[in-house]
């Protein structure tokens, strides 16, 4: 499944390139503590955190995360937005839980 098809169906509020948008998703990974996800996520990963700061975007273009997610209506700076576009990382928002989000990408096949 690509970015686009993911924010489409999902309807989480959506920041990204036209080339983050193209990108595949292979799975997801849940974390919020950073150096967890460095060792443990892979890329190409939908990665669902909390943690809504610049910190994060770097992490997900160290490992090549395709889509950003940030759960739980966590506040996301303006500075975090234009990062994330300038990695090209999809930058998702959404309401839910970790876990409501990780029900929805089981419902994706993902």
């Amino acid at each position: 499944m690509q970015v686009k098809e993911f924010a489409q169906k999902t309807g989480f509020k959506i920041w990204a390139s036209e080339k983050a948008l193209e990108k595949e998703i292979s799975g997801v990974f849940v974390g919020d503590l950073l150096s967890w996800v460095i060792g443990n996520s892979e890329a190409n990963q939908i990665w669902i955190t909390v943690q809504s700061h610049l910190n994060s975007v770097a992490v997900s273009a160290l490992k090549e995360i395709s889509v950003l997610v940030i759960a739980q209506d966590a506040k996301i700076e303006q500075e975090v937005i234009d990062r994330a576009l300038e990695e090209d990382i999809a930058l998702c928002a959404s309401r839910l839980s970790a876990y409501e989000i990780c029900k929805k990408c089981v419902e994706l096949g993902l």
